[in-house]
């Protein structure tokens, strides 16, 4: 669930006003040498609004650098890839980047589903990756993350949280703070989502509460009568959905239209302006955890979101914009170390992935660290309730095992 400081010439402007391009070095170039930093996100299709969000808030911290003249000698530049959510997309995409000898670094990606794909092809070419919005445990902590953490991949890293924090942060507001016992679940059968009803699942089971039906749907599904009927006998307080928007919208209209009245809770991957528009009048009264804290929170979120506003740019940052934002000047504060001596920046991929594992800095989403396995030290998460026609924080707190 996020400066441009100097004002920018006219051309720059007109750039940033139509959405950042592959290859776009930003304002303030410095000249000499070129490193890349590629975005893997989809920039096509249902999700594409948030996958613009997170292009362009790349684009934005690599401006600033530049503007700055963060890393002498060098001028960073914007390789943005459309993966359209598709796992085999996202992964031509990784070999794409990975076999460009000026790309050290990639930012992405949004669906951890895609990120399986991705993470071995950008692994082997020993190129860091950052991702803003992953959150299944497994892609940090391994498949039996659940009894036996093991990091597969040396070189990923991600500020947000796992699933394995936001579905008890979520199963814990709904039974201490909602005082609700029976929930019904619905995941999307992707990484995601499923990943996510699981460790709510387990955490609500856990603090005496009961799923009285667990169903799932398809990701291209638009009809959800046969789900919500089987639903409905079973009584729920409260429907928890894993997935995205595009599918929690609808299903939350068609849910309320057949008279099951419940409130719905879905995660990150629901919470966006999108979700609002979708659900239309169905939306007040529903919920969503996102990690950190409110935006407006948080002084050096405020000014994220004003710069963001000056550049123009048009992608939905609600939801991940400042933890690509963060993953960016991660990326970045880590090639400050990494290309201060190097020849060119295929020789310092290694050297950037070191320089990752130390970066420690006040970022716009809150302290951005990585610990052993590449996760965000930052526990914070959020609930968010449909107030009208917005979202509201609620509770904000750290997740404590």
């Amino acid at each position: 669930m996020v400066r441009v400081g100097a004002v920018l010439a006219v051309s720059a402007l007109a750039l940033t006003a139509c959405g950042s391009r592959s290859g776009d070095s930003g304002s303030g170039s410095t000249g000499g040498k070129i490193a890349k930093i590629g975005v893997i996100a989809p920039l096509s299709g249902d999700l594409s609004a948030i996958g613009q969000g997170i292009r362009d808030s790349v684009n934005l911290a690599i401006k600033q650098a530049n503007d700055a003249k963060a890393i002498p000698g060098w001028t960073l530049q914007l390789d943005d890839q459309d993966d359209q959510a598709n796992p085999d997309v996202g992964k031509n995409a990784a070999t794409k980047l990975a076999s460009d000898n000026q790309v050290v670094a990639v930012v992405g990606t949004l669906n951890s589903s895609v990120a399986q794909n991705v993470q071995p092809v950008l692994s082997a070419a020993k190129v860091a990756e950052v991702s803003p919005a992953n959150t299944n445990p497994s892609l940090t902590q391994g498949a039996t993350w659940a009894t036996t953490k093991k990091r597969p991949y040396a070189n990923y890293f991600r500020t947000c949280t796992t699933d394995a924090v936001q579905g008890p942060f979520a199963a814990r507001y709904v039974y201490n703070t909602l005082h609700l016992t029976k929930v019904a679940t619905v995941h999307d059968k992707k990484t995601y989502g499923q990943g996510l009803v699981q460790t709510f699942t387990e955490e609500f089971k856990k603090l005496g509460g009961t799923i009285v039906s667990a169903q799932t749907i398809n990701p291209d599904d638009k009809n959800y009568s046969a789900v919500v009927s089987k639903i409905k006998p079973s009584g729920p307080q409260l429907l928890y959905y894993g997935g995205e928007y595009p599918q929690s919208g609808p299903l939350t209209q068609q849910m309320k239209s057949a008279g099951l009245s419940i409130p719905l809770m879905g995660g990150d991957g629901m919470y966006s302006k999108d979700y609002l528009t979708l659900a239309g009048n169905a939306a007040p009264g529903n919920f969503a955890t996102s990690v950190g804290a409110p935006l407006d929170q948080l002084p050096a979120a405020k000014k994220y979101v004003s710069d963001y506003t000056a550049g123009g740019y048009k992608g939905d940052n609600s939801s991940y914009g400042a933890y690509a934002f963060d993953a960016a000047n991660a990326v970045i504060a880590a090639l400050k170390t990494s290309l201060a001596n190097a020849t060119d920046a295929k020789s310092a991929r290694q050297a950037t992935i070191d320089a990752l594992s130390k970066v420690s800095f006040a970022g716009v989403s809150g302290q951005v660290a990585f610990d052993q396995y590449g996760d965000t030290t930052n526990k914070t998460l959020t609930v968010y309730k449909v107030d009208g026609t917005a979202w509201k924080g609620v509770n904000t707190g750290e997740f404590k095992d």
